[in-house]
């Protein structure tokens, strides 16, 4: 019995022995085979706080409309007997369109003419007559009166008989058509939509500040991806006295369109406008700011380290900020690697 006992407490003894050999092996391995990749810095780029001058622009995405814009419609009703409009067909100011039966309305046009010739010569007798006692002055007056509205109804006439003739509005091209030849029209009705982009309007909204910066006549240059290397120029034509819920302000820059480049209202553009004043400050790169204008922070490179500091800042241009307070001229900032940084820790500088 004691022998079976001494075996097994053998067995356990060298059980337990393999068991720690082999823990302890695994160990060894997992430990050889870890690699420690956290470095005891962060690796920065760095600028100098510095006075810059500053001319800054506005950079802001606005939509190409045209210039002007309506909807042709029927000033008469009656059948369309004749038709010269196709979709993107280019019409000139007082060209025909379309033509609506005007047979009744010429005829109306030579009734109501007849009709003022004999009051005509009524009125002339009557005022013969009138100088030699032979009417009276209400005679006379009636006879004034009933010739006045002869030629009244003369010219409505003859606006009925020209409105049956449907004209170009201005110099454009046909965008859409509403009608066929053979259709009746009514008063109102819907002919084509004509548009003239010979000269477009780049409408776009500013922020209140930019707003009180701009005067009617700046300048603009305004790019689109459709001709990646040309610049079109522009001049603010119109600033909103009035702003949104959101404090922005519609603006309208007009701009002249050409055949070499000919640009499409609807398309979207890239506008820029210069605000003419050049200041010198002192600026940080936009890169470098944390957090936002209203709440902005940097990291300052000091001693080796990254030291978060709040600051005071205001709208530069596209690469700088102006700072109002919190830095001194040639300290230096941290432009790239903030995502890493703490407060107080430890850096290497690069560049």
């Amino acid at each position: 019995m004691k022998k079976k006992i001494t075996i097994i407490v053998v067995c356990l003894v060298l059980i337990a022995l393999i068991t720690f050999k082999l823990s302890s092996n695994y160990n060894k391995i997992n430990a050889k085979g870890k690699v420690h990749t956290e470095l005891p810095y962060v690796t920065v780029n760095v600028a100098e706080a510095k006075h810059v001058h500053l001319n800054p622009n506005i950079e802001l995405v606005g939509s190409l409309v045209a210039f002007k814009e309506m909807n042709i419609m029927s000033q008469t009703q009656g059948q369309i007997i004749s038709l010269d409009l196709k979709e993107g067909q280019s019409k000139t100011k007082g060209s025909v369109i379309a033509t609506v039966d005007k047979k009744l309305k010429e005829l109306a046009v030579q009734s109501a003419k007849i009709n003022v010739d004999r009051l005509a010569k009524d009125l002339e007798r009557y005022k013969n007559l009138f100088e030699g006692g032979g009417v009276t002055e209400q005679q006379l007056e009636d006879v004034r009166n009933n010739y006045e509205s002869a030629k009244i109804q003369y010219e409505q006439a003859e606006k009925q008989l020209s409105d049956a003739t449907i004209l170009a509005p201005f110099n454009g091209i046909i965008t859409s058509k509403k009608i066929e030849q053979g259709d009746f029209v009514n008063i109102g009705s819907p002919i084509a939509t004509i548009v003239d982009i010979s000269r477009l309007k780049v409408k776009l909204n500013v922020s209140e500040t930019s707003a009180y910066k701009l005067h009617l006549g700046d300048k603009a240059i305004i790019t689109t991806d459709a001709y990646p290397s040309v610049e079109f120029t522009g001049n603010i034509s119109f600033i909103s006295p009035k702003g949104d819920d959101t404090h922005n302000y519609p603006v309208e820059i007009e701009i002249a369109n050409n055949s070499t480049h000919p640009l499409k209202a609807g398309s979207f553009v890239n506008v820029s406008i210069n605000l003419g004043a050049t200041d010198n400050a002192l600026c940080i790169p936009r890169e470098s700011l944390q957090g936002s204008i209203r709440d902005a922070q940097v990291y300052v490179a000091q001693n080796g380290k990254a030291v978060l500091r709040n600051i005071v800042v205001a709208n530069g241009d596209n690469n700088y900020l102006k700072v109002l307070s919190g830095l001194k001229e040639g300290e230096q900032i941290i432009v790239t690697g903030q995502v890493n940084l703490t407060d107080g820790k430890a850096i290497k500088i690069i560049k």
